[in-house]
């Protein structure tokens, strides 16, 4: 894990974080399996060799699992985090051979009524083309350590 976040940045909208992953054929097909995924795309290589993927492709829970991930990672370096909502847009193919940037960025905050804030969040995960291979909304219910 390679996460770069801003130090002692206030968290307001702008407010971004990022992290880098490398997938590897291994790790895709393991996590394909233990979430019982059993496409032939994750884990059989012959096989995925001999589709328009050209290869073994990650699962849409393994990208998204890493994506919202780095939210409560993030998060809970500075406080308390409680995931609430996360919708998800699985765009383009992540290749189990890929190395990607995931980033978060806070699009607003609101008060909670029973204490800390609401925090409305856009991310994406990009290929190195730059190319947008998921694309999230997510809220979270966050309080800062004080």
């Amino acid at each position: 894990m390679n996460e770069t976040e801003p130090l002692g940045a206030p968290i307001a909208p702008g407010y971004r974080f990022v992290r880098t992953h490398a997938f590897n054929e291994e790790q895709v097909s393991r996590f394909a399996m233990a979430a019982g995924d059993e496409n032939p795309l994750h884990h059989d290589a012959e096989f995925a060799r001999g589709t328009r993927f050209g290869g073994l492709i990650a699962s849409g829970t393994h990208t998204t699992s890493l994506l919202l991930g780095l939210t409560a990672t993030h998060f809970a370096r500075r406080g308390s985090v409680l995931g609430t909502s996360f919708s998800v847009d699985l765009l383009r193919p992540v290749l189990a051979t890929e190395t990607v940037l995931m980033e978060w960025q806070v699009t607003s905050i609101a008060a909670h009524s029973k204490g800390g804030s609401i925090l409305e969040l856009q991310g994406v995960m990009k290929g190195a083309d730059d190319r947008t291979r998921v694309h999230a909304h997510g809220t979270v219910l966050f309080t800062p350590d004080s």
